[in-house]
């Protein structure tokens, strides 16, 4: 699958729930951790590949594949960690971006079943940057915002040098 790069307008979109979970879902997460690990990343979420829809895969630190289906996130600690993200929409660029230390999670698998999960540290931190993406939110929009400028502004001067 190709991932979507930042300045396609699916990215800042609020993606659509599933409806259903279909074998065509199912493959739909399948693909999406094979292009995951193909890309080097931890997380993979449906508008990254083009797809407006509430899901997203996960593969951290602790190696386990989860697949979150109409997540919502239902709790945050008060605690904020300070960690560098990147993003495989925004290839080669990190920033440090502050977020909840532990979070509890909700949504279906790909088998639809209803899970819970409280997650804290890289597992935490992956899972908001992937549900950001469901709301059209990017990680550059939780740094400072000249900053942001700058990437933007670096960013899509570059892929205008590709297609010129």
């Amino acid at each position: 699958m190709k991932v979507v790069r930042l300045g396609e307008e699916i990215l800042r979109q609020k993606a659509e729930p599933v409806a259903e979970i279909t074998d065509e879902i199912r493959a739909l997460i399948r693909d999406m951790f094979d292009t995951m690990v193909a890309e080097d990343g931890v997380g993979l979420a449906a508008p990254q590949v083009g797809k407006n829809l509430r899901l997203f895969v996960v593969k951290a630190d602790d190696g386990i594949e989860r697949a979150f289906i109409n997540p919502q996130i239902i709790a945050t600690s008060q605690e904020l960690v300070s960690y560098e993200e990147g993003c495989l929409s925004i290839p080669k660029i990190y920033e440090e971006v502050v977020r909840p230390e532990k979070i509890t999670v909700q949504a279906l698998n790909e088998r639809g079943r209803r899970i819970t999960l409280d997650a804290d540290g890289f597992l935490a931190r992956v899972i908001q940057h992937e549900y950001d993406h469901l709301d059209g939110v990017l990680f550059i929009d939780r740094i400072d915002p000249a900053k942001k400028a700058k990437i933007e502004q670096k960013f899509l001067k570059k892929a205008a040098e590709k297609e010129a």
